[in-house]
């Protein structure tokens, strides 16, 4: 197999390098669904983050199975594991893989993992033009937004790919947590706005006092307000809560995921940090206020401007990869809470209205 392009036959078994979190794999779902629909037969494995466990199960149509990645000192998304690496790449090899994928950046760090699969062929990203083969290996289009550039890659491949909007599946369960919890919280569907304080980096986190002071105001105009977080973010959440001095209802690590789903799917609005959640919001469809503080907003902004509004400042220091701001978080503290104000009660005037 020296080359995908036109596939025919198509490849039997394809692994997929993508091991980091939620939203980054929510980004990747238009990529995985044009993969699919040009070998709907294939056994696709997902080589990613244990936690990615619930995203093979709810994207079944697209993954079939997960190859946890123990990860290396490079990537930041865990805690290496590296005395499970002999053993990961033994048992990648002992699939025999056709095609493996590096849908992991631009291929600096992650290319030498991927080669090292034992596939009969290998493609994805590569850091430079210098480095591209021709419909395999492609240099990593940086001005893309980052659902495109995956979709860029299928093209490259010689794939049918155009769709670039994001899903997120829910289950009949998934709805009937999400309602549950709405009834028994005394919230009502269409007065609620999900406020999301967390993010997993301290350095992308808007800070809790203003997300209070939103909460606050919100209240007072007639809104409830749903605090949502995972499992470790509660201190956070309880935080904002108690600043917000009880206008809230806090349900951060009650929900599971197919639950914050389906109540972000349920919600008016959605206030956020630029995280896994903003790109649930644009897989369901509800409007949303996102914070960008650090991160590169050109990339990871959805692709529906209208629907989705990404409150930004531009600092030099842009992308950050420090876990906590060492220069005071300018770019956070840029984004003020008359501006997410502002532009909260502007998206919930424009979603009343395509109502």
């Amino acid at each position: 197999m020296n080359s995908p392009v036109g596939w025919n036959p198509p490849p039997r078994r394809i692994a997929v390098f993508r091991a980091l979190q939620l939203g980054d794999l929510l980004c990747a779902v238009p990529a995985l669904r044009a993969l699919r629909q040009a070998a709907p037969k294939a056994h696709i494995t997902l080589l990613g983050l244990a936690g990615a466990r619930e995203f093979v199960q709810r994207f079944n149509r697209y993954v079939d199975d997960l190859l946890v990645f123990p990860g290396i000192d490079a990537f930041p998304e865990q805690t290496p594991r590296l005395d499970g690496l002999p053993a990961f790449f033994a048992v990648a090899r002992e699939e025999q893989f056709d095609l493996a994928l590096q849908m992991h950046g631009s291929g600096a760090q992650s290319n030498d993992i991927v080669a090292r699969l034992g596939a009969r062929e290998w493609a994805g990203f590569v850091p430079n033009q210098g480095e591209e083969v021709p419909g395999l290996r492609l240099a990593w289009p940086d001005a893309l937004p980052e659902p495109q550039r995956y979709l860029a890659l299928m093209r490259w491949l010689g794939l049918p790919a155009v769709d670039a909007a994001l899903e997120f599946p829910l289950t009949e369960a998934d709805w009937c947590e999400a309602g549950e919890l709405i009834r028994t919280s005394g919230l009502q569907a269409e007065r609620t706005i999900v406020l999301h304080p967390g993010a997993r980096l301290p350095s992308r986190r808007w800070p809790a006092e203003r997300f209070a002071a939103v909460a606050r105001q919100l209240a007072e105009e007639g809104w409830q307000v749903a605090i949502t977080g995972a499992g470790f973010e509660r201190p956070l959440a309880a935080e904002v809560a108690q600043l917000a001095a009880g206008c809230t209802v806090d349900l951060s690590g009650r929900t599971s995921l197919g639950a914050l789903a389906g109540l972000v799917a349920n919600a008016r609005l959605v206030i956020c940090n630029d995280t896994g959640v903003s790109h649930v919001a644009a897989a369901v469809h509800t409007p949303s206020v996102v914070i960008a503080s650090g991160s590169e907003v050109r990339r990871w902004a959805p692709l529906d401007r209208h629907r989705h509004v990404v409150l930004s400042v531009q600092t030099p220091c842009r992308p950050c990869h420090h876990w906590v701001c060492p220069i005071g978080h300018p770019c956070a503290l840029g984004v003020s809470v008359d501006g997410v104000l502002a532009t909260a009660r502007h998206q919930l005037k424009e979603a009343h209205h395509a109502v």
